[in-house]
């Protein structure tokens, strides 16, 4: 069971002027939290001109002729040269962390040939290259400090090829209008 006070498994959404432009309107599924380090998963960023498949193939992974694995997603800033596969739980290795109810996370070449078209394939999942970290209390006072809203994770936000309005689907989960928000922040 997670402690509740930890957010793996949840979604971070930017807010306006969030300071950091590889992060403006990113919608984050937070993989693993824990008092020393957060780290997660970038889920509405498609790499310009990088498909799953091309990818596939300069690893020179064979690909069933129907599987279509999509583009591939910039998960963040750290390691962007390493690659992620969230993906839901009925495709399962040693090496997958489960991340929220339906959706894990492995980073083995063995996920990579089920998403070609191996025989036991996830039914979705998402390549990503890089992922976003946080220190010890730095994502805590990020969100303290209004940088991120919290919501929780589906498997149409963080699989569904709509990138463009992951963002604002995830704010309407919290019932927020985007117009409405401010890129200034402040307390009451």
């Amino acid at each position: 069971m997670m402690d509740s006070a930890f957010l793996s498994g949840r979604l971070l959404i930017a807010m306006p002027g969030i300071g950091d432009p590889r992060f403006e309107r990113s919608l984050i599924l937070i993989c693993a939290h824990d008092a020393g380090h957060a780290m997660g998963i970038a889920v509405n960023q498609p790499i310009e001109g990088l498909s799953a498949s091309e990818l596939l193939d300069r690893l020179e992974i064979e690909r069933a002729a129907d599987a279509d694995a999509g583009p591939v997603l910039l998960g963040g800033p750290v390691e962007m040269e390493r690659g992620f596969v969230l993906h839901t739980d009925d495709y399962h290795s040693e090496h997958s962390l489960p991340v929220v109810d339906g959706i894990t996370l492995t980073t083995t070449r063995e996920v990579l040939v089920a998403m070609a078209g191996g025989d036991s394939h996830p039914r979705k999942a998402a390549l990503a290259l890089g992922y976003a970290g946080w220190g010890a209390g730095q994502l805590e006072r990020e969100i303290r400090d209004n940088v991120w809203l919290v919501c929780d994770a589906d498997e149409a936000l963080v699989f569904d090829g709509d990138y463009d309005t992951k963002w604002t689907r995830a704010l309407a989960k919290l019932r927020i209008d985007p117009k409405f928000l401010s890129a200034e922040g402040g307390r009451a």
